[in-house]
């Protein structure tokens, strides 16, 4: 799964890194939780790659309240294709989700008892970005709200992060956002060679502290590293 992850820029790099003609405002976050604004990446007509920002937590155009974005912040790559919630997103309305590193939570032995270390997942290549996999749907509330949200892809693991999580977000090389934001690509056979595990070479991790478990914690020092409490090393490449 990806539940928490970071953005911080710099936006002059950001921009220049994906290419944006147009981005809304947005403001640097070290620990981005579901339910939160976020920005995305799309594809307008005539325009080109444009930032905006979105609700994290997919509500379809058919759900009957926004209650189910609670459940839908994630997809899974193995059945996104096929699944109702997600079906039309997928063939229809794909995005780019940008991000400094996530994090993931690794279950480990804590003095007989078992409990979760959180790890930070960045690019191997310092100032590069992760381009998560996403998907947007457009829901309008009996009130006429409109509403526009957005889901990260999850696939599995690649070498790096097995021994750390089960899952972790698809992440696009560049070469790829061009086909996965165009939205006149919607074979579903085409889109899904795009839905595997980064290669571990491409990504670096190290333990960081417990202050990043609530959502309420900010700041930089979030993703400072912690000791490894497997080696002792701080980092896994």
């Amino acid at each position: 799964m990806c539940g928490r992850y970071v953005l911080h820029g710099p936006r002059s790099r950001l921009t220049e890194y994906f290419d944006l003609q147009d981005c809304a405002d947005w403001t640097a976050r070290y620990n981005i939780a579901p339910q939160s604004d976020v920005l995305v990446i799309r594809q307008r007509p005539d325009v080109g790659r444009v930032g905006q920002m979105v609700r994290w937590g997919l509500i379809p155009r058919w759900a009957k309240d926004p209650s189910i974005g609670l459940r839908l912040n994630n997809a899974r790559a193995e059945t996104v294709a096929e699944k109702p919630s997600f079906k039309s997103s997928f063939e229809r309305h794909r995005c780019l989700i940008p991000a400094n590193g996530f994090y993931e939570w690794q279950v480990v032995d804590g003095e007989g008892k078992p409990r979760k270390q959180p790890w930070y997942i960045s690019p191997a290549n310092d100032g590069d970005f992760f381009a998560m996999a996403g998907l947007l749907a457009a829901w309008k509330s009996p009130q006429g709200q409109d509403i526009i949200s957005a889901c990260v892809i999850t696939t599995t693991p690649n070498e790096l992060m097995a021994p750390i999580h089960d899952r972790m977000p698809v992440l696009l090389a560049g070469e790829q956002f061009e086909t996965w934001l165009d939205p006149a690509v919607r074979d579903p056979e085409t889109l899904s060679r795009h839905l595997l595990p980064t290669p571990a070479r491409s990504i670096v991790a190290w333990p960081v502290g417990g202050r990043v478990n609530s959502a309420r914690h900010e700041g930089p020092d979030l993703i400072e590293r912690a000791g490894d409490p497997n080696t002792g090393d701080g980092v896994s490449r």
